[in-house]
């Protein structure tokens, strides 16, 4: 299980509306290819990993305005679940985000590439994070063009 935190310049209602809608998860979540919205409660997700494509569909089972936000997998063929908090901090000012996701096979060990990307997990959270923060303080979070990839030193 992955498991992050991350502090935001931001008040955490507008926090709260930019990390409570799956569809925008790949912009910030690397290794999320795509989310598409079935219904107010249910996504379906995919990914490739290796040369296996993955596609799951997630059903919202907590929805507490800028409180809490999680999701657990109904079907597909790779397990995940997550959970967002959000806390306020400097008297509303900023934002703290408490960040889990878990992936998990249905069935059986996983294969080489998904036991790496179950691996992986916690330092790509860490990473993803940071590009999420980027995004949110620099206003660009909504915007819909493609990122060119940044250079950090």
């Amino acid at each position: 299980m992955a498991h992050e935190r991350i502090e935001i310049d931001l008040p955490l209602a507008k926090v709260y509306e930019l990390l409570s809608n799956p569809v925008d998860f790949p912009k910030f979540l690397e290794r999320i290819d795509s989310v598409e919205r079935i219904n107010s409660q249910t996504f379906e997700y995919k990914t490739k990993i290796g040369n296996d494509e993955f596609v799951w569909t997630t059903n919202l089972i907590d929805n507490l305005r800028n409180t809490r936000f999680a999701w657990i997998t109904i079907n597909g063929n790779l397990n995940q679940t997550g959970t967002i908090r959000f806390t306020p901090l400097d008297n509303g000012v900023r934002t703290r985000v408490e960040f889990s996701l878990d992936y998990r096979t249905f069935f059986g060990d996983p294969s080489e590439e998904l036991a790496a990307f179950i691996e992986e997990s916690p330092a790509q959270l860490a990473k993803d994070l940071e590009k999420f923060k980027k995004l949110a303080e620099s206003d660009t979070f909504k915007e819909d063009q493609p990122e060119a990839e940044e250079v950090t030193a």
